[in-house]
């Protein structure tokens, strides 16, 4: 029982064996190697006369009212090695039986096809026809566009045919179509700018546009006409270089839905891909003749030659183009002062240079949005990439659904992006963002227009068709191609190399202060330091003002002392050395005690509540310790308000450690809560009570928490900046 076709199972009809053929012309098929007839179609004998050949008769002189040329072209054919006939019709002009007919002849396996379409047009018509299509020829030749190439190869076919409409398709990477040009008879809808599903053109249909580069469908409501097999035991008869094979009865509905009446399609292939397509509709039935359309079928053929030069040729532009913006790129990002507004400069040009609609530049908390993509949609993207995605060179997706679940709804209409890591330490991210296809598609014609629908429904209406297509992109945006990921993979490559030569005179600099700082400095701050105790001692009694001289100096000395210091350490951390720790059993509460004395004896005045236990004992570096309890007390006393205390709080849960150090401030901005604890952080304004503060000193905390297998985290509680360290025991 033969299977009715859906459009639930259209994807695998055999369209290339339906055993019918249109009515406008004959098929016989014979035997290769004995010239008897295998098949034939049922108006055979109606068209070609009772000269014509039966089932199982062998082909004699008297057939087809002994006409010589039908003779002499099957007997040539067949007698041509199959490799050269094969899939290679060869067309002649015939009369038989008092009617014209085109005779196509060409070879399939193991029969020999012949094919007799009747013609209506004169000789000197279709002779006309071809110095015509001559003529478009040599002009396709002279067009600077592929627009004008489809517009010009429009218009000849829409002149050669006499179609109401020939449009051209353009197909995308997912093999959706738009139409691109468009010449119609001025009562029909326009249907230039439309675009339509990869499903109308379902793949084993796809395949026989592109063996079979022209179709003509001569009368939409015509009645196909059987093929009558002499041997039940044959096998369906392959007709895919065919050009009376019968049509697709799901494609037949469609364009009765549209009020089409005749149709041809003229395949567009480049490189063995359906590249586009152009498609005549006629209101009425409409038999183009083969000679006519054997010159629209070369004229795209030219036309596919010079859209193939044109495609390379731009190729050749974009990959010049992307090499001078890279130039410009590294150029900028060599001479300026940060990679972050380099690529900040030109994030126009970026979004441009990947048909992106919009650049996002990320660095520590800084970002630059280049686009209309919200600037809080921008950073939780960047977010989710620095948590998600830090170990991956070139991140690209084109789905919603690839995006985490809470970033899906936030995103809204953008769900392509490209994203490309240029600093790993800083955090810096490009990230190329794409809208979603729907949005970025204008529907031309008239969308609100009414289509009658056959028995499988508004699916196969121009409309419906357009519904479909918007179905399957929804939530996609145009995929990343490959030269666009090479081009991310080349442009991060430069940047990190950009970065390492920047790193390399940066260590050299940084190597040349530490060797200052670390020996001609602090032997000479030393030698200061002693000079003032001297200078205080050596002083007669009572002399207040040489007094506090020396205890200023001594002062600022052992402050410089402490900031070489930090910055040893921190050059210490960034060169991967590590901070030196010797830890050893300790009491935490006595040396919290006593470290909150020194800090009110350094700066009188200063409020300080502890609470804390008698006795607490651990394993750690006490000097390390002391340090870190230092450098959190001074954070909080710079950083609190006026007048307000800095309480300290010590205590254990469980096997762990816990110091809490917390002053009455506003919470931390949000936007540099991310960079607390790096070293050199930026900041928005200068500090007016920590003026010589360098921002290592929660750098170096964060350093020793870590050495001894802690944490350390910021918090706003209750009108108080809390950073709780957690030590274990």
């Amino acid at each position: 029982m033969t299977q009715t076709v859906t459009l639930e199972n259209c994807e695998s009809e055999p369209i290339h064996i339906p055993g019918l053929v249109q009515p406008h012309g004959a098929l016989i098929a014979f035997d290769a190697s004995t010239l008897s007839v295998t098949r034939l179609s049922a108006n055979a004998a109606a068209l070609l006369g009772a000269t014509a050949p039966a089932l199982g008769e062998r082909l004699a002189p008297t057939h087809f009212m002994g006409d010589a040329l039908v003779h002499e072209t099957l007997h040539e054919v067949n007698d041509t090695p199959i490799a050269a006939t094969e899939h290679s019709p060869v067309n002649v002009e015939v009369e038989v039986a008092g009617r014209l007919f085109d005779l196509v002849v060409h070879r399939m396996g193991y029969e020999l096809i012949a094919e007799f379409e009747e013609r209506s047009a004169s000789a000197d018509a279709v002779s006309d026809f071809a110095l015509k299509a001559h003529r478009a020829m040599d002009r396709l030749k002279r067009q600077g566009s592929i627009d004008a190439l489809l517009s010009l190869v429009v218009d000849t076919v829409h002149q050669l045919t006499g179609f109401d409409r020939v449009m051209a398709y353009r197909f995308r990477h997912d093999d959706s179509g738009d139409v691109v040009a468009e010449r119609r008879h001025e009562s029909l809808e326009p249907f230039l700018g439309r675009r339509y599903p990869a499903s109308d053109i379902p793949a084993q249909a796809r395949r026989l546009y592109v063996i079979n580069t022209l179709r003509l469908i001569a009368d939409v409501h015509s009645v196909p006409v059987a093929l009558v097999v002499g041997d039940p035991g044959l096998p369906p008869l392959d007709m895919s270089y065919c050009t009376l094979r019968s049509v697709s009865p799901i494609h037949i509905e469609y364009l009765r839905n549209m009020g089409v009446g005749a149709s041809m399609s003229i395949s567009i292939v480049i490189n063995g891909r359906l590249w586009g397509m152009l498609a005549c509709h006629h209101r009425t039935a409409l038999q183009v003749p083969y000679a006519v359309r054997m010159a629209c079928d070369v004229l795209a053929q030219v036309l596919a030659s010079n859209v193939q030069s044109l495609l390379s040729r731009e190729q050749a532009a974009r990959a010049s183009d992307a090499a001078s913006l890279r130039a410009r790129m590294i150029e900028s990002v060599l001479h300026a002062e940060d990679t972050f507004g380099a690529l900040a400069s030109l994030a126009g040009p970026l979004a441009a240079a990947f048909e992106a609609q919009a650049a996002v530049i990320a660095e520590q908390s800084r970002l630059h949005v280049e686009g209309e993509i919200p600037h809080e949609t921008a950073a939780a993207v960047v977010q989710w990439l620095a948590v998600a995605k830090a170990s991956d060179e070139i991140v690209t997706l084109h789905e919603r659904a690839s995006l985490p679940e809470h970033l899906q709804p936030l995103c809204g209409v953008w769900c392509g992006f490209l994203a490309l890591r240029f600093d790993a330490i800083d955090n810096g991210w490009l990230l190329l963002a794409r809208k979603e296809q729907i949005e970025t598609i204008n529907w031309g014609g008239k969308p609100e227009k009414h289509y009658v629908s056959g028995p499988l429904g508004p699916r196969l209406t121009p409309r419906g068709s357009f519904d479909i297509w918007k179905q399957t992109v929804s939530d996609t945006s145009v995929p990343w191609g490959a030269p666009e990921v090479e081009f991310a993979g080349q442009l991060r490559d430069e940047l990190i190399r950009a970065s390492a030569a920047r790193n390399a005179e940066t260590y050299k600099a940084r190597t040349e202060l530490i060797a200052v700082l670390g020996h001609d400095l602090r032997d000479p701050l030393q030698s200061i330091s002693m000079a003032a105790k001297l200078l205080e001692r050596s002083l007669p009694e009572g002399n207040t003002v040489g007094e506090r001289l020396g205890q200023r100096i001594q002062s600022s000395s052992s402050r410089m002392g402490r900031l070489i210091g930090q910055v040893l350490d921190a050059s210490r951390l960034q060169s991967g050395q590590g901070l030196q720790v010797q830890a050893v059993p300790m009491d935490i509460a006595r040396l919290l005690e006593d470290a909150m004395d020194e800090a009110l004896m350094a700066y009188p005045g200063s409020q300080i509540e502890l609470q804390a236990p008698k006795s607490l004992a651990m394993v750690g570096d006490p000097d390390r310790m002391a340090q870190l309890i230092g450098n959190l007390v001074s954070n909080a006393r710079h950083h609190g308000l006026p007048g307000e205390p800095v309480r300290v709080a010590l205590e254990q849960e469980g096997n762990v450690v816990v110091l809490r150090v917390a002053n009455t401030a506003p919470a931390i901005d949000a936007a540099l809560v991310p960079e607390l604890f790096s070293a050199f952080k930026r900041r928005i304004g200068p500090n007016e009570r920590n003026k010589s503060g360098l921002g290592l000193g929660l750098h170096i905390a964060q350093a020793i928490v870590k050495s001894h297998n802690g944490s350390i985290a910021y918090s706003h509680v209750d009108g108080q900046v809390v950073f709780t360290v957690r030590i274990p025991q």
